[in-house]
């Protein structure tokens, strides 16, 4: 190693695994390139996207660094970024190439939020970009949401479930049922905009949607496909439950004038960076507001291991945001 080139603290995953292969290493510090901007980050969003990576699940190059979201001052402008500024605050997006469990990394310029004169901290505003836009995204852009409409949303006291309870009421969801996989979930999920919370068990009881919204797999997506009314809309963001892939035939969908939608986060920020970059924004402005809360718990960066066992364990709630940095400055806290 180089000791003239300046280095940072990241957590890379060096070999696919459990969560004790996460190893907290020095490493270069990243410039950006052109449309890009380095953050020195202040507090970076664990989520289960990135466990996926250290399973092995997703192909990524080793050793890898994970972290799809991160808050904290910009560092440095890549060539030809004009409507961003060395010192300024914000919430990025750094999923098309990871990253965030590090002290600075890099983030397409169109995937930032500015959180300039927002009465938002930067520990809440961490949990945002990803959890948050997705929830703005799925039901807006890919199911087509529309007054009145009753939402169904598995998972709902997950970290994306509790902001998709929320995006619902407020993008004008007429009745919106979580279900959750514990009565111990229960009260959780009720303060996140759900009319009404269930167990997943009892799902077959529910009624039927205009909208469902499934991340966990398994039998909740056959569940789900079955409680959706004619000419509704079925996504699927996610198989947090490991199961096997479901089978849905294309006669059935033709028969019953249902819809079935992928969402991946990851490749429609890559495809669609300015929309991404658009959904974020308005998470921001949202949570600043007050009008969309999120739920955080802080971990240390160095406890991200710990951070993927609870992911893993299936018994979180809300969002778990890692601290890498204690802001130096006081215009928005942490």
């Amino acid at each position: 190693m180089n000791s003239n080139h300046p280095h940072m603290k990241a957590v890379t995953i060096p070999e696919f695994g459990a969560a004790e292969v996460l190893r907290v290493e020095r490493m270069p510090i990243p410039e950006p390139g052109p449309g890009q901007v380095a953050i020195d980050v202040a507090y970076a969003g664990a989520n289960f996207a990135e466990v996926l990576y250290r399973r092995g699940v997703v192909d990524v190059p080793l050793p890898f660094v994970p972290g799809i979201e991160v808050s904290g001052r910009i560092r440095a402008l890549g060539e030809g970024v004009t409507d961003l500024r060395v010192g300024q605050p914000v919430a990025a997006l750094t999923i098309v190439d990871s990253g965030g469990y590090a002290e600075v990394a890099l983030a397409p310029a169109d995937l930032v939020a500015p959180l300039d004169g927002l009465d938002l901290g930067l520990g809440v505003a961490a949990a945002l970009p990803s959890n948050s836009t997705t929830a703005f995204l799925v039901l807006d852009r890919v199911a087509r949401i529309e007054p009145g409409d009753r939402v169904l949303v598995h998972a709902a006291a997950g970290g994306v479930g509790s902001q998709l309870g929320q995006a619902a009421r407020l993008l004008g969801a007429g009745h919106v049922v979580g279900t959750v996989g514990s009565r111990a979930k229960i009260e959780t999920a009720e303060r996140f905009g759900y009319d009404e919370v269930i167990l997943r068990d009892h799902i077959a009881d529910a009624g039927e949607f205009d909208i469902v919204v499934d991340m966990v797999g398994g039998p909740s997506r056959t569940a789900g496909l079955d409680r959706l009314a004619p000419m509704g809309r079925l996504v699927v963001m996610g198989n947090a439950s490991g199961a096997d892939d479901v089978g849905i035939p294309a006669n059935h969908l033709w028969f019953t004038n249902k819809t079935v939608s992928g969402f991946n986060l990851a490749a429609f920020s890559a495809a669609f960076p300015r929309e991404a970059g658009q959904a974020l924004r308005r998470a921001v402005r949202a949570a600043a507001q007050g009008t969309l809360r999120v739920q955080t718990e802080t971990l240390p960066l160095e406890q991200a291991a710990e951070a993927h066992r609870r992911i893993e364990s299936g018994q979180t709630t809300g969002k778990l945001v890692l601290t890498v940095a204690t802001p130096a400055h006081g215009a928005t806290r942490p």
